[in-house]
């Protein structure tokens, strides 16, 4: 490892000689299935699998897609469950972020851009991003269901309780680092390092975003592609995590919270 060089951005000099031991390429490529395999790869398979089972029910339009569910029906155990699926949920973030460490002379927070050195110029573009995003997924979400491609969406199921806000809160952050770090900084390091080309990464990813939303509908896959790309580009231009994972918390706490507090008395959810 000591002869590989650090490249600055995403799309940098490969950190795997091309002449490299067919056996380094290997331990790479099973590593990356491996920590997909225990994340957001799982929850692809898992989301095509539900979407060709909510398909050979009953169109897709008539059928309704809750997120935030209770997981028991007593408060307190409802909450400490909540809590210890936000946690262990960010576990893969944490094998993520020791995988990279292990690169020599390398800080894997750096590396990625997940800290907080440029807080102002991250919070301008994560606002940035939100804005368009959100948008794009409202406009997404409203063809969709023209369409009959996109189920009905709840996206906060819980009741209604004095921690429900700050566990919607808590949800939308866990979603926004665990999806940014390891779908876009995890991802991109590694194709690199293998000699994936820019687009080649950037669609990969798109995709890969896109699959574990195909349980909501098409259009939630299409949508997500989109945004995967539009983040990507972003990534490999300032190689930096932190911007999508505060516009990705953005537009999660706006569709959890926003809709825990006004969906029922609006009438969103139909």
């Amino acid at each position: 490892m000591s002869s590989e060089a650090a490249a600055d951005t995403p799309f940098g000099k490969s950190l795997v000689p091309a002449g490299a031991p067919s056996g380094v390429r290997r331990g790479l490529k099973i590593e990356l299935l491996v920590v997909l395999g225990l994340s957001l790869g799982k929850s692809g398979i898992y989301a095509i699998v539900n979407l060709v089972d909510k398909m050979t029910r009953a169109p897709l339009g008539s059928q309704t897609t809750s997120l935030n569910n209770p997981l028991n029906q007593r408060e307190y155990f409802d909450l400490t469950y909540q809590l210890l699926d936000i946690f262990f949920a960010l576990v893969p973030v944490m094998l993520v972020l020791y995988l990279l460490w292990r690169i020599p002379g390398r800080n894997p927070f750096a590396m990625l851009g997940l800290e907080f050195k440029r807080p102002f110029k991250d919070l301008g573009w994560g606002a940035g991003l939100f804005a368009a995003m959100g948008l794009g997924t409202l406009g997404v979400y409203a063809l969709g269901r023209a369409l009959g491609l996109t189920t009905v969406l709840v996206p906060a199921a819980l009741d209604d309780y004095w921690w429900t806000i700050p566990v919607l809160v808590f949800s939308a952050i866990r979603h926004g680092i665990l999806e940014e770090v390891i779908v876009v900084g995890y991802l991109f390091e590694r194709l690199g390092r293998l000699g994936w080309g820019k687009w080649q990464i950037v669609c990969s990813s798109a995709v890969l975003r896109g699959s574990y939303h195909l349980y909501q509908g098409i259009g939630p896959f299409i949508g997500n592609v989109a945004m995967g790309i539009v983040f990507g580009f972003v990534y490999s231009r300032k190689g930096r995590v932190m911007p999508l994972v505060i516009a990705h918390a953005f537009l999660d706490i706006a569709g959890f919270v926003g809709y825990a507090l006004l969906g029922p008395a609006i009438g969103l959810g139909t």
